[in-house]
């Protein structure tokens, strides 16, 4: 800690939030679609980035560990896996309709073809992003059924990030680049 700061007491940082929220109060409606993820610490972050961008749910599709099941989700969400609306689908198919018939724009994130520069992207009111297993990536029927994809600039030699942390930038170029809203 610097010399002569102190830290932010709990009534300093709620003025933080409502200068933040006065300031970047439009924006586009945001939740996330996690697809197959199988580690619970990233699932944890998820949930903790949801609050953190004021995203209105989580989609957890196939093995994604749920809550109640998977205790290192508690313990990395700090708590907030209580306090974001969750969904559990079995099948990516069923959680996609459902998507689509409540009104949600698809954006995959992934290194796919025709995919956008995420700074680049001019983001849906309501948005859902679909986040894919580490490994495998966005499937490709879910693909199909986006209404479109953007990718994270890379400058070094890894071609991506860890899952939390790429829903993370994206997240933030979606909150911060809703002036450019569709």
């Amino acid at each position: 800690m610097a010399k002569g700061k102190t830290i932010v007491s709990k009534t300093g940082v709620r003025a933080v939030h409502k200068e933040m929220m006065r300031k970047y109060g439009i924006r586009s409606e945001i939740c996330f679609f996690a697809q197959d993820w199988e580690d619970g610490y990233n699932v944890g972050g998820l949930f903790r980035l949801a609050d953190g961008c004021g995203a209105s749910e989580i989609i957890l599709t196939g093995k994604t560990p749920k809550p109640e099941e998977n205790p290192m989700i508690a313990v990395t969400s700090m708590g907030q896996h209580r306090r974001i609306r969750w969904r559990h689908f079995d099948r990516h198919d069923d959680a996609v309709a459902q998507l689509k018939s409540e009104g949600w724009s698809l954006v995959a994130v992934e290194i796919a073809e025709g995919a956008i520069d995420v700074n680049e992207y001019v983001w849906p009111e309501k948005v859902c992003l679909i986040l894919g297993n580490e490994g495998g990536g966005v499937y490709g029927n879910v693909m199909q059924e986006c209404d479109g994809s953007v990718f994270i600039p890379m400058f070094g030699k890894g071609r991506s990030l860890n899952v939390t942390s790429a829903a993370s930038v994206v997240a933030y170029a979606v909150v911060f680049g809703s002036s450019k809203v569709k």
